[in-house]
């Protein structure tokens, strides 16, 4: 009985504040049906690890087991990066390669948030903040942890609270930065065959060009090409529908619950992590943004007018942002339909995302 009032007593503010935080990102997974594979993980083990003298944590806990053994060394965005690439179509893009500007445009978030960050932290730290921008969980795992950054937790927590939040950040901004004509643009889309032989040589190439341009990144695209050639080369259908499925999931819940490792109140309820989150909410509003104005920049010189929203598709939630702006495209105008290319847009926003994390290791990696 003394143990549990000793515990009982033990429960400090902190605690209570990250079962809130906890419990809502649990609300949010199960209520809203926000990325639930992610938020729910992340939600129930904030509450784990902020219940005093958890098991859960600690030289002998499971969750700092699994996140030495997953996060520490990589392990667990980089095998996630295989399932992506298995679920990923690069067919619109390698039909319409133009494309894949937006995808590079829609980076100018990170960027942007890179020199903010640099007013307030080491450029270490500046540079891994600003990776929350590619909305890309495992890419901002990847860059924090091979830069040190002091921050992992509040990155990876921001990283894909952000991701999972991404049906309510972007329509607003789309919406201030179109008008109700340009979000009734039509698109025709022109089913191009793109052949086998072209599918597989595509995650090759990209792998060997970004790995010249980027070496830091190889590991990043490697994985992400691999998991798409394991879908194209037509050989090993059962192994892609594995990837795809059976290891992205089973991946995506130990990468959820092993991030809420790293919020234990004593070091996530800091200035700083406030900080971290709204520069991620920078970022992401100026990815945003940056498609969309480039989009509206190309308007001016062309006579087939695209529709802007496609442009906010560059960032990498995929398949999240590509189905938002087709959403928004249907609410104006039941028959516009944008899905092909903006999806095209965001599988082109996930390769650049990649590639912006390696530029990004490239100039801060010792």
């Amino acid at each position: 009985m003394s143990d549990v009032l000793h515990n009982l007593a033990s429960i400090q503010p902190g605690h209570i504040i990250m079962w809130i935080i906890g419990a809502v990102l649990i609300y949010l997974a199960i209520k809203k049906d926000m990325e639930p594979t992610l938020l729910l993980p992340i939600g129930f083990g904030a509450i784990l690890v902020n219940i005093p003298f958890s098991g859960a944590i600690g030289a002998e806990g499971a969750l700092t087991t699994l996140y030495n053994a997953g996060i520490v060394n990589e392990l667990f965005p980089l095998i996630l990066f295989i399932g992506i690439g298995a679920m990923i179509d690069f067919g619109p893009i390698l039909s319409n390669p133009k494309l894949m500007i937006f995808g590079a445009a829609a980076q100018f978030g990170i960027f942007l948030t890179l020199c903010m960050a640099s007013m307030f932290f080491d450029i270490n730290d500046a540079a891994s903040i600003a990776i929350i921008g590619a909305a890309d969980g495992p890419t901002s795992i990847v860059v924090a942890q091979k830069l040190g950054s002091k921050y992992l937790g509040a990155i990876m927590v921001a990283a894909y609270s952000y991701m999972a939040l991404v049906p309510i950040i972007q329509p607003p901004v789309i919406k201030l930065l179109t008008t109700k004509k340009e979000r009734k643009i039509r698109m025709e889309y022109q089913q191009k065959s793109v052949s086998r032989l072209t599918r597989i040589i595509f995650p090759i190439a990209i792998t060997i060009v970004a790995g010249v341009v980027s070496p830091a990144s190889v590991s990043l695209i490697g994985f992400l090409m691999f998991g798409n050639l394991i879908r194209e080369c037509g050989v090993l259908n059962s192994l892609s529908e594995t990837a795809q499925k059976v290891l992205a999931n089973l991946i995506t819940i130990f990468l959820g619950i092993t991030i809420a490792s790293q919020m234990e109140a004593a070091n996530f309820l800091k200035p700083e992590t406030l900080l971290i989150l709204g520069l991620g909410l920078v970022a992401f509003i100026f990815d945003t943004a940056g498609g969309v104005l480039f989009a509206k920049f190309l308007n001016l010189f062309l006579k087939k007018k695209i529709n802007p929203m496609i442009g906010a598709a560059g960032i990498s939630a995929f398949p999240m942002s590509g189905r938002i702006v087709h959403k928004m495209g249907l609410k104006e105008d039941n028959q516009n339909h944008l899905l092909m290319h903006s999806i095209g847009v965001n599988v082109s926003g996930q390769l650049a995302s990649v590639i912006a994390g390696g530029l990004i290791l490239n100039f801060f990696m010792k």
